[in-house]
């Protein structure tokens, strides 16, 4: 058995429905995609055994790899894979966009599917294999995406055990006997996914010195997200490593709601442009390890193709808290209390959201700091029409989702902005790299304009695990398959 501490509670095992990292890790365990990523963010097949692309780009046929089983039993049919993708169209960015874009998706037979055309679709397979595209049966991809699925029986390595699931308390986990790995060598999200592990246990554990006790007692195997205080202790047990296992790290910012005032008026987030300091946050977090944390950080993820820095200098040139100030007088800023929310279970949240108390009140805001779990922030952002209005909140992302304008979902704010939706579009039809990068750098400059949110650095977590733990894949989500316990 391998016991697992998450870094914050499962509260739902579908990743379509919450954007939560957390979600997405344990869909991972029980559902598999059509495509995944290699370590070059290269797109490789998962679920598939081979595709044709037509000469023009319109048709695409992909035909599935053999032994593929659901948890009950039953083989997985191309019917269930075009119902799935229809699922995840009705959400996912890059899924949206192939919605739109397609002239006919249907079962060819069994094992084969097709996808016809209006436009080609270049991204087509990094979409299959960097999003939220899991596969279901074709009852439960049924379900809107406006709803969260209830059912979780899938293809995957790992089968759920629904009946022991207690949310706040513990998520569990068992090898599927029926699963038939790829014979390759595990990498990022691609290749073979050989399980060595009858059972995986996530406890959860929301405070963070419980849960190092726990490591260091024996009685849990992993902390996904340890304290970075709490490392020199774990350096003086040979019992217990720890490592960088997320080679993108995680891109973090103030998220703002442009829906309500007053961040409804640009001018009034601009004011806190001059005087955020990304370092600031990052300390708060990760204290002296300058090796873990980026203070240069724009609207997109740091070294990645698509990094710019177009207006930087807002973020990144000296800090000026007098004209921050001068710019929130002039803005007509009239006083209101602004909500602040802050997850205190979640270790970034907690970490960054007195700082932003603090920064926001030095330049002029009246906030109203309100805290409560992760679960619970989440369902209120994502309840339109909520009684509870809130105003903004730091959160962090895996550094995958901040790589392009397709899944960096809070580059939109929580109001339509036709200016973002346009450059997005742009983007999507950008016939090559150097054009993709321009349309990157007009994203970043407008978001220095109109803020939908204030990037606060890039930092990498270090895991801390049993030192007989052997065998990790690196990728931003915990992987529970080629682990073994020597």
């Amino acid at each position: 058995m391998l016991r697992f501490v998450p870094h914050a509670n499962l509260s739902t095992l579908d990743p379509l429905w919450s954007s939560a990292l957390v979600s997405f890790c344990a869909a991972s365990m029980i559902w598999e995609r059509l495509y995944g990523l290699d370590d070059s963010l290269t797109p490789r097949p998962q679920m598939v055994a081979a595709h044709e692309r037509s000469d023009d780009g319109l048709t695409w046929r992909f035909k599935l790899r053999e032994s593929l089983a659901w948890h009950d039993g039953t083989k997985v049919t191309a019917r269930d894979c075009v119902a799935s993708i229809a699922r995840w169209a009705q959400k996912d960015g890059f899924g949206v966009r192939l919605k739109a874009q397609t002239e006919e998706m249907r079962a060819i037979d069994d094992d084969s599917f097709e996808i016809r055309l209006k436009n080609p679709f270049p991204q087509l397979l990094f979409a299959f294999g960097a999003t939220a595209c899991f596969m279901m049966p074709e009852r439960i991809a049924a379900t809107p995406a406006s709803s969260g699925v209830t059912e979780f029986t899938g293809s995957g390595p790992f089968v759920f055990r629904k009946d022991e699931w207690v949310s706040g308390a513990r998520a569990v986990f068992e090898r599927n006997a029926r699963y038939v790995s790829r014979d390759e060598k595990p990498e990022f999200w691609a290749g073979g996914r050989p399980v060595h592990f009858d059972r995986v246990e996530w406890h959860i554990v929301p405070d963070p010195a419980t849960a190092a006790s726990a490591l260091q007692r024996g009685e849990v195997d992993w902390l996904e997200r340890p304290l970075t205080d709490l490392l020199p202790l774990f350096a003086q047990s040979r019992d217990i490593r720890t490592e960088v296992l997320d080679p993108l790290g995680t891109w973090s910012a103030l998220r703002l709601n442009t829906a309500i005032a007053p961040f409804n008026d640009p001018k009034v987030a601009r004011a806190i442009l001059p005087a955020l300091r990304q370092r600031e946050f990052l300390e708060s977090l990760q204290g002296d390890r300058t090796d873990l944390m980026n203070d240069q950080c724009g609207v997109f993820l740091p070294k990645t193709p698509l990094a710019s820095t177009a207006g930087l200098e807002r973020l990144t040139g000296p800090r000026d808290l007098e004209l921050a100030r001068r710019l929130l007088r002039e803005s007509g800023y009239d006083g209101q209390p602004i909500v602040l929310l802050e997850a205190a279970d979640l270790a970034a949240s907690a970490a960054f959201a007195p700082v932003a108390h603090q920064l926001l009140e030095q330049i002029g805001f009246k906030v109203d700091k309100q805290t409560m779990d992760w679960g619970t922030l989440l369902a209120r952002v994502n309840t339109s029409g909520s009684r509870a209005p809130w105003h903004c909140y730091p959160t962090s992302w895996a550094g995958l989702w901040i790589t392009n304008p397709a899944m960096h979902l809070h580059l939109y704010g929580t109001a339509p902005n036709p200016g973002m939706q346009a450059l997005r579009t742009n983007w999507f039809n950008a016939p090559d790299l150097p054009t993709q990068k321009r349309v990157a750098d007009d994203m970043q400059l407008l978001a220095f304009d109109e803020p939908p949110l204030v990037p606060c650095g890039q930092y990498f977590n270090v895991q801390a695990f049993n030192a007989r733990l052997t065998g990790f894949v690196k990728s931003p989500v915990a992987q529970f398959w080629n682990l073994r316990k020597a």
